[in-house]
């Protein structure tokens, strides 16, 4: 009997064993691949946030009194923007929104009322940076100085608009930032606070590119033994601007929050003692430019 020999012919396999790569599918205003959507499970698309503390690395530190956490940059960043696109953020405050700009690949161009905390923010990024891709202007971003300032910005960056507006106002006299008449934490009424935040979101709403987004970061007041609803009529505020509103997310501050650590039980007893409830969220409100 012959043998088989070196001229044998093995049977090919039924089906090769090819993985199939499929295509990357986006949105025009985000990078997240929707083919793959599965991956992306640390991007947040409830309506409730939960936060255990406040990053305290990368960058970002706690040493200014009301700024917002950097997950919400993280989250509204990658669900919203594409890399290299331009952030505005008309309350800059200690500059998260630029140094996730950063950690992230996209640029901003960040508004400031107080000189000497632009000036003081300026020195967490390198001289190239402050180049390339963060520019702090300091203005009153309810001015129209400050939109001329932010609109040869955006020349210089090769853009007309930005990709995506951030805002995160004082809510109304809680905090005092300065003394400036036009720091929006020193109106004299709570109405006076809406509208001259309405004139900095109707800055925001020009500069801002069709089709692309907004977030509103607030909470509300409680004055003069009421509730004054800040977030809610912001948020209308903006709508009456044009924004279309795609999203009310609560967040919850308990552990990001600094002042009521120490006086918790006063801060109960109070609340018994008036029939109010104790703040523990804040509001994060997603737009969209039409």
């Amino acid at each position: 009997m012959a043998g088989l020999g070196n001229n044998t012919k093995l049977k090919p396999s039924k089906k090769a064993d090819l993985q199939v790569v499929k295509p990357v599918k986006t949105t025009k205003y985000s990078d997240i691949n929707l083919n793959a959507w599965k991956d992306y499970d640390h991007v947040l698309t409830g309506t409730l946030w939960q936060f255990p503390s406040r990053l305290r690395e990368h960058g970002h530190s706690n040493e200014y009194h009301g700024n917002y956490i950097p997950q919400i940059a993280q989250q509204m960043y990658e669900r919203y923007t594409k890399k290299n696109d331009i952030v505005l953020d008309l309350f800059f405050g200690s500059g998260t929104s630029g140094i996730e700009a950063i950690n992230m690949g996209r640029r901003c161009i960040g508004v400031e009322l107080k000189d000497e905390l632009a000036e003081k923010v300026s020195e967490k990024f390198t001289p190239k940076q402050l180049v390339t891709d963060v520019n702090i202007i300091c203005a009153d971003s309810a001015s129209q100085l400050a939109v001329d300032k932010v609109k040869t910005r955006l020349d210089i960056m090769g853009e007309e608009k930005a990709q995506f507006l951030m805002l995160h106002p004082p809510y109304d006299d809680i905090i005092k930032f300065s003394d400036k008449k036009e720091d929006l934490s020193n109106c004299e009424s709570t109405e006076q606070f809406y509208d001259l935040f309405e004139k900095v979101a109707k800055n925001g709403y020009d500069l801002l590119e069709k089709g692309r987004f907004a977030c509103l970061i607030i909470g509300d007041s409680y004055k003069n033994s009421e509730v004054q609803p800040l977030g809610f009529e912001c948020m209308n505020r903006m709508r009456k601007l044009g924004f279309t509103l795609k999203s009310t997310i609560v967040k919850d501050i308990q552990g990001n929050e600094r002042g009521k650590g120490r006086t918790a039980n006063l801060w109960r007893y109070r609340a018994l003692a008036g029939g109010f409830s104790i703040f523990t969220h804040e509001y994060i409100f997603v737009f969209q430019k039409a």
